[in-house]
Parts: structure tokens; C-alpha cells; sequence
């Protein structure tokens, strides 16, 4: 009991430092904003800017028409996670992406992120804006029409409570339960099965996090 304690300290004690390092990285990038803005009033460097992003743009589309979520499968370990065995791309892209799996573990994605901080959805989101979200370190519950509704409301109540975290329902899954990290997922049986904790656990800002204490906030919201 001790130990489950101290587990359970440890982790929102990591949980509030993130939330501490988002909100400061916030503050330092409204910062950055406001510097930006006055350079672009000012009128510099706003032809090579432009130039730039033109390049940019054209690269993206590139790379949404030819690379989705990239060369590889799932394997499946003993704990029941499948991991996906290959790389990942993360080309920001505007374009539609195909996924190798529904609901998908990285590959290409939105430049914006569905707000992960605890977010509840209750329509289906568009898989390039949440796939953003894995990157950061978020875990993404999702469920069918299959999904029990008390284990759709305990699982709410869960995510509401965990950063790092969002919920939808996703109508072409296979399994009526689904939780995914950034290159791993598993299905789990309902609200009270306890590999919804471990994976919790494990993969909210876990060592898969491309981009680890990256924000969770202040981007799409439906």
C-alpha cells in the first residue's frame, strides 16, 4: 500500500511540474509574439518570411501526398501494448493524412493540436489535430457505438482529471475501448480495467514523447 502510495504521489508531483514548465513556456511564448509583431510592423525581413513559408507550404503538401504514418506494423507485447515497430514520421502537413491504424499513433499531423489538458470531446475529431496531441505526450482515449455508456462516463471522469489526456468517440475502431500514445495503443475492457491505469501511467508524458512538456493548451477546441 506504501508503495502504490508513493506511486500515486510521484506521478502528480511530475504532473504539476509539467503543468508549471507549459504555463511558463506560454508566458515566454506570448513574449516571443509580441517581439514578432513589432519586426513585422517595423517591415523586416518580411519578403525572406514570406519566401520561407511559401517554401514551407509547398513541402508540406509534398509530404502529406507521399508519407502518412510511415513504414512498419504493430507488434504486441506482453502486457498487451502493441508498440508500432518503425518510424514515425512528423511532417506538419494541411493535407488529409491515410493512417496505417484506426485510431492512429503518429505519422504526419495538423500544425495544431487538439487541447489535451484533460479534454472531453464528445464528436470525432479530425486524426491529424489529435495525432499532434500524441506527440506532445498525450494519451487518447477513444470508443464506438460498442462502448458501454457507464464506461464512457467513468472514463470522462478519469480523463477530466488527468493532464496530458483527451477523449472522442471514433466510429471505425475495431474495439469498443481504445487507448493511444504516440507509436503505442492498446484496447481495454472498460472503465475499471486496470491496464487503464498502468497505461495512464506509463505513457502520459512517457519516454515515447517526441516532444515531452510541450503545451496542451491554447490550440483547437470543438
Amino acid at each position: 500500500m506504501g508503495s502504490a502510495n508513493k506511486t500515486g504521489t510521484d506521478r502528480k508531483a511530475r504532473i504539476e511540474e509539467m503543468r508549471r514548465a507549459e504555463q511558463a513556456r506560454e508566458r515566454r511564448n506570448r513574449v516571443l509574439t509580441i517581439a514578432a509583431s513589432v519586426v513585422v510592423v517595423a517591415g523586416l525581413v518580411v519578403g525572406g518570411v514570406v519566401l520561407v513559408r511559401s517554401q514551407d507550404d509547398k513541402g508540406s503538401d509534398t509530404a502529406a501526398a507521399s508519407d502518412s504514418s510511415g513504414k512498419g506494423k504493430f507488434t504486441t507485447g506482453k502486457d498487451g501494448v502493441k508498440t508500432w515497430e518503425g518510424k514515425l514520421s512528423r511532417t506538419h502537413v494541411t493535407k488529409a493524412v491515410k493512417y496505417a491504424s484506426e485510431p492512429p499513433v503518429g505519422g504526419d499531423h495538423s500544425p495544431v493540436w487538439m487541447n489535451c489538458n484533460g479534454d472531453v470531446y464528445t464528436e470525432q475529431l479530425n486524426n491529424t489535430n489529435a495525432v499532434h496531441s500524441l506527440e506532445h505526450g498525450a494519451v487518447w482515449v477513444t470508443y464506438n457505438a460498442d462502448a458501454k455508456k457507464a464506461d464512457i462516463d467513468a472514463l470522462a471522469a478519469k480523463v477530466k482529471k488527468t493532464p496530458y489526456t483527451l477523449m472522442s468517440p471514433m466510429d471505425d475502431q475495431k474495439d469498443p475501448i481504445m487507448l493511444s500514445a504516440w507509436g503505442h495503443q492498446r484496447t481495454v475492457t472498460g472503465a475499471g480495467d486496470p491496464n487503464v491505469d498502468a497505461f495512464f501511467q506509463k505513457f502520459v508524458q512517457g519516454e515515447q514523447t517526441p516532444e515531452p512538456g510541450a503545451a496542451c493548451t491554447n490550440g483547437l477546441s470543438k
